[in-house]
């Protein structure tokens, strides 16, 4: 099983096109629950930067606030490549750390969170309504940088995550379970990645 993960490593490296600068995963945090879970995450970031990423972002979609607290000082302990920033609802601010772990910070909170920061601002007369471009909103975002690849593990949806940042990613929906995740299907969705034409919305 190694050679094979090897042999698709080698293939990513061999591949025509830029590898994803910035890839985001798409987890639950009952996929963390399972046994190795938290090393398999140490190992996607990883993997990660191997390829050629400069940064990467996670979305864990807890759906059970009395968890956070016990995920969110397990994802601490965690030793990554890179200097990394861990996000909640009670630590919405924005963050420029390599690696963004976002635990249960939805995307329509955030969205609606900077509307309200721009209604705000036009309120105190600091923003002209007519003047208001997407940047006003990108530079109010806990994550402003747009992900090239998002992968999702175990279904085919996205849950709340990053709505405004992914409208352009490149989207890999695997049915392999986060449990059974390993270096191959990482590999898969890169190696589709770059096989892909990237439209932007055009």
């Amino acid at each position: 099983m190694a050679l094979y993960d090897r042999y698709l490593g080698l293939r990513v490296r061999l591949a025509a096109g830029e590898p994803p600068a910035h890839v985001a995963l798409v987890i639950t945090e009952r996929d963390l629950l399972e046994q190795g879970a938290y090393g398999s995450l140490e190992r996607f970031v990883e993997l990660a930067f191997d390829v050629g990423a400069e940064r990467v972002t996670v979305y864990v979609s807890v759906l059970d606030e009395a968890v956070l607290d016990t995920v969110e000082r397990s994802v601490e302990a965690l030793e990554f490549p890179r200097e990394v920033a861990v996000r909640d609802p009670r630590t919405p601010e924005p963050g420029s750390a390599p690696i963004q772990i976002n635990l249960g910070l939805g995307g329509k909170e955030e969205f609606a969170t900077a509307v309200r920061s721009i209604a705000e601002a036009v309120d105190r007369g600091d923003l002209d309504p007519d003047s208001i471009e997407a940047a006003d909103i990108e530079d109010r975002l806990v994550f402003a940088d747009e992900p090239d690849l998002v992968i999702k593990t175990g279904e085919e949806r996205l849950s709340d995550f990053m709505i405004w940042q992914s409208v352009y990613s490149e989207l890999y929906f695997t049915d392999v379970n986060w449990r059974d995740f390993r270096d191959r299907e990482f590999f898969r969705a890169v190696l589709e990645y770059k096989q892909r034409t990237r439209r932007f919305g055009q």
